[in-house]
C-alpha cells in the first residue's frame, strides 16, 4: 500500500483522493495499483465514486515520466511493467458504479488519461490538460488507449503531436470534460451532482454505466436491442418499483 490514495466512504459515495501533493499528485506504479484495487472493489459498498487530487493539482502525470534507467529492458519486461497502468485504466471502465472526476490544476499525462476515463468530469475553469509524452521521446499509446473512446481522432492527434497544454474550455470542446465550473464553485458543483445521482436507484446508475460501456462497440441494431432488454429488466426490478412508489407517495 502506497498510502497516497485516501479512501473515505460517505454513505453511498466513495471519495478517493490522490495525495502526493508535493509532487503535483504524480502517480507512482504502487499508487496506480492501489487506485485500481479501490475501483475494483468500489461497488461492494458504494453506488458512486468521486475522484479528486489533494491541493492545487489533479494529477501531474507519472512519477517515472522522463526517467530512464541505464539498461534498456527487453520488450516482455517492459510490457509487464506497464501492465499496472493498463489495469488502472481498465478499472475505471470495469467498475460497475459511475465515477465523477473533479479536476483542478494540472491533469497531465496519466492525469489527463484518468480525467478522461471518469464517467463524468467536472473541471475548474483554470484547470489544464496535456499529453506531454512525445516531448520526452515516449510513444503515447498508453494514454491514447485510455482516450480512444473518449476523444475524437483529430483532437487526440493534436494533443499527442503538439504536446501543448490546453485550457479547460478546450478540453470540454474535445470531449475530455463534461462541464467547466468557476474555480470557487467546483466542490459545490460536485456535491450537487453527487447528491442528485445518489437520489437515483442503484440499478439505474449501474445499468446506465453498463449501457454506456458496452453499446458503442455494438452494431446499431444490437445496441437498440440491448437498450430494450436493459430497459425492461431494470425498470421492472423491485428496486426501481420501490423507488417509484416512494416518489409517488412523496408527491401526495
Amino acid at each position: 500500500m502506497s498510502g497516497n490514495i485516501i479512501r473515505q466512504l460517505s454513505g453511498r459515495c466513495l471519495e478517493l483522493t490522490i495525495d502526493n501533493e508535493q509532487h503535483g499528485n504524480a502517480m507512482s506504479d504502487d499508487m496506480a495499483c492501489e487506485l485500481a484495487d479501490m475501483l475494483d472493489t468500489a461497488a461492494h459498498d458504494a453506488d458512486l465514486v468521486v475522484l479528486r487530487g489533494a491541493g492545487a493539482d489533479f494529477c501531474s502525470g507519472r512519477m517515472s515520466m522522463g526517467k530512464r534507467s541505464g539498461v534498456q529492458p527487453q520488450a516482455l519486461d517492459r510490457r509487464r511493467k506497464t501492465e499496472v497502468i493498463f489495469r488502472c485504466y481498465d478499472a475505471f471502465r470495469a467498475t460497475p458504479v459511475p465515477v465523477i472526476g473533479v479536476v483542478r490544476g494540472r491533469a497531465h499525462g496519466f492525469g489527463c488519461a484518468i480525467a478522461g476515463l471518469c464517467d463524468i468530469t467536472l473541471a475548474a475553469s483554470s484547470a489544464t490538460f496535456q499529453i506531454p509524452e512525445m516531448a520526452h521521446n515516449i510513444l503515447p499509446t498508453m494514454v491514447m488507449s485510455a482516450l480512444i473512446d473518449r476523444v475524437p481522432a483529430k483532437e487526440l492527434a493534436y494533443l499527442v503531436y503538439s504536446t501543448r497544454e490546453i485550457a479547460a474550455a478546450a478540453a470540454h470542446a474535445y470531449g475530455l470534460v463534461s462541464e467547466v465550473v468557476p474555480d470557487a464553485g467546483l466542490d459545490a458543483a460536485c456535491d450537487a451532482l453527487a447528491a442528485s445521482m445518489l437520489n437515483m436507484p442503484r440499478a439505474a446508475l449501474v445499468g446506465t454505466k453498463e449501457y454506456l460501456r458496452s453499446a458503442p462497440d455494438m452494431p446499431i441494431r444490437g445496441a437498440v436491442d440491448y437498450a430494450q432488454n436493459l430497459h425492461a429488466t431494470i425498470n421492472s426490478s423491485n428496486e426501481m418499483l420501490k423507488q417509484k412508489d416512494q416518489a409517488n407517495k412523496d408527491q401526495r
